[in-house]
This record gives C-alpha cells, structure tokens and sequence, in this order.
C-alpha cells in the first residue's frame, strides 16, 4: 500500500507534517488565546480554573494532533488576542474576522458563525431587527465588538454609542432609557436579558460574526495547516459537536467555502 492511499485512510488523523507541528507550537506548547468576555468562543469558571466552549475544544484537538500540550488564556478584548499572536506570546489566537483587524496576523478560514442581534425594553417599539436604523434611536454596542464596528459602517440614521463591556452599566443605561438597544451576540444578550427583567431580545440575526484562528503574519505553511485542519473537524463531525456541547445558543458551524473576508459590506 502506498504511503498516499495510506494517509488518505487516515483522514482525519493526518493534519500536517511533523516539520508544520513544530512551527505551530515552537515552544513545545500550543500556546492558545481567546476573547474572554465572548462566551460563543469558551467560558472561564473562575472556581474551578476550568474552560470549557468550542474554540477550547478545538485548541486542544488541535494540541492532540500535533502531540502538544495545551495552554489556554483568555484575553480582555480582539485587540488583545490579535497582540498576544503577532507578539510571539501566543501561537494561535481565536478572534473575529473584520477588516479593520487585517495586517499583522493572518487570519484562517472562518469555523463558526456567531449570532448578532439586540436587546431592548420590553415597552420599546422595534420588534424586529429591520426596525433598528431609525432617525431618534440610539443603539449601543461594546467599543471595538465586532457588530458596533459593522454598525459604523452600515447604520444610516440611528446614532451609534459605543460602550465599554460593563454588563452593570450597560443594563442601567438601557434601564434609564440612555439607549434605546444593545447589540451584541445572541448568547451575550440572552444572559444579559435573564440578568435583566423587563427586556427582550430580537428575534433574527443581523449578520453572522465569521469565527476564525489567526496565526503569526507571514507563516503561510502554518495557516494551511490550520485550514486543512478546520476543514477536517468540520468534515468529521467535531466542530458540530463541540459547539452542541458548548450550550451556547445562536453559534453554528460556518458552511464549507465560508473563506474570510466574509464580513457583509
């Protein structure tokens, strides 16, 4: 049998040489960063040590893959994790697609999509997410989220207030009637909401944030690896079932072919 029939049989078991093993983890260690206030990518328990989410789960298949252990950390915000993989401090990092982002990292292919919508108060009178850009509202989102930057660009007559990711402050703003919505991830909002009595969440989704993993600028032999990488989790079941056991609500697999930019205009 020849060494190609034999890795083909392999498939899921064969991601990269060991020579692209040793350039994704050079230290010895997968060193892996995420948003730590974004509980669509993994969730610290601070009583335990624990995380837990479908990008942790993917760090460590990954580390599995390439007989790495794995060192997780989450980070305050994208800018962030995007410092800690160009830096050196991280190998990988688990971050939004968004234009504004692009130059000193290199971004994957995107793995999973993440709800975006808005909550409001139960007496407000948008019922629908069509209803947000009007003249007089004022809709909030987190300074530099991925769905205030994509309101930068796309809201036409609402006034956009950014914020700074404070759930207290955001929840006594909304309260006082100071905005009229927040936009954020569904899962985000749905905690926010059950914090929260007297508000809703939007049905809809206004876009689907592309999930990708970024990898230090220039190394284009490790972006392969983890694009055939996600290709094959996504291919073999473990990326639908990582984020099944995530319990996350409004997080999906991105459909194949989902290649960055894929942010909507």
């Amino acid at each position: 049998m020849s060494r190609m029939v034999l890795l083909a049989m392999l498939g899921t078991f064969y991601v990269c040489p060991p020579a692209a093993a040793d350039d994704i983890a050079p230290t010895g260690t997968l060193r892996a960063v995420y948003l730590g206030g974004n509980p669509a990518q993994a969730v610290h328990d601070r009583a335990t040590g624990a995380i837990r989410g479908a990008s942790a789960d993917l760090a460590r298949e990954l580390g599995r893959r390439i007989g790495a252990p794995v060192e997780i950390k989450p980070v305050a915000n994208p800018q962030a994790v995007i410092g800690a993989v160009s830096g050196g401090t991280a190998d990988i990092g688990f971050v939004a697609y968004e234009p504004s982002r692009a130059g000193t990292v290199e971004f994957s292919q995107t793995y999973m999509l993440v709800q975006q919508t808005f909550l409001v108060l139960d007496g407000a009178s948008m019922r629908s997410i069509a209803e947000i850009d009007r003249g007089g509202q004022k809709i909030a989102g987190t300074r530099n989220d991925s769905i205030t930057l994509y309101m930068k660009r796309k809201l036409k007559q609402a006034t956009l207030v950014e914020i700074e990711n404070d759930p207290a402050e955001i929840k006594r703003k909304l309260m006082a009637k100071e905005i009229d919505a927040f936009g954020a991830n569904r899962q985000r909002l749905t905690t926010l909401m059950n914090d929260t009595p007297g508000t809703r969440v939007l049905a809809g989704t206004l876009f689907g944030v592309p999930q990708t993993i970024i990898v230090p600028k220039g190394k284009a032999e490790v972006l392969a690896a983890i694009n055939r990488f996600i290709d094959d989790v996504r291919a073999s079941g473990l990326l639908e079932r990582a984020i099944a056991a995530s319990g996350v609500v409004g997080i999906e697999p991105a459909p194949v072919g989902s290649w960055q930019p894929s942010v909507p205009d």
